[in-house]
């Protein structure tokens, strides 16, 4: 059951990612706009995704607000090596592909990928119990 989910919790923060993207390039269309709007999805994402992680998938009740602050610290740190993921597969198919959408198809093949990887690093090192 939590597979389930985890998986319908990054279903929803991917499209939490996407739509701050899509806004993003609403407002800013200019130079260096696709790494602003990867970067204000990916904020957006990881903040939904932590909450959302912590209390439904790990079942994380911090003991202050500095335990909260470090758990998210370390939830970020191991999103690091997951944003690469996400963020080459939408920047690789921005440019190989000559369509307006791919970018977002490539956010979605990344971040999906990410996500797994993700619950595994979170599981060993975040919410470790």
């Amino acid at each position: 059951m939590i597979a389930l989910w985890y998986a319908l919790f990054a279903l929803f923060s991917t499209a939490v990612n996407i739509a701050f993207q899509y806004l993003s390039f609403l407002v800013y269309s200019g130079y260096l706009s696709l790494y602003i709007a990867m970067f204000a999805g990916t904020v957006a994402g990881l903040v939904l995704k932590y909450i959302l992680d912590k209390k439904y998938i790990f079942f994380h009740k911090p003991k202050s607000k500095k335990d909260d602050g470090k758990k998210f610290f370390l939830y970020s740190l191991m999103g690091v090596f997951t944003t690469f993921i996400f963020w080459g597969f939408e920047i690789g198919f921005n440019y190989m592909f000559d369509n307006q959408n791919a970018k977002y198809i490539g956010a979605v093949v990344g971040l999906s990928i990410g996500y797994v990887v993700k619950y595994f690093l979170d599981k060993k090192f975040v919410f470790k119990d």
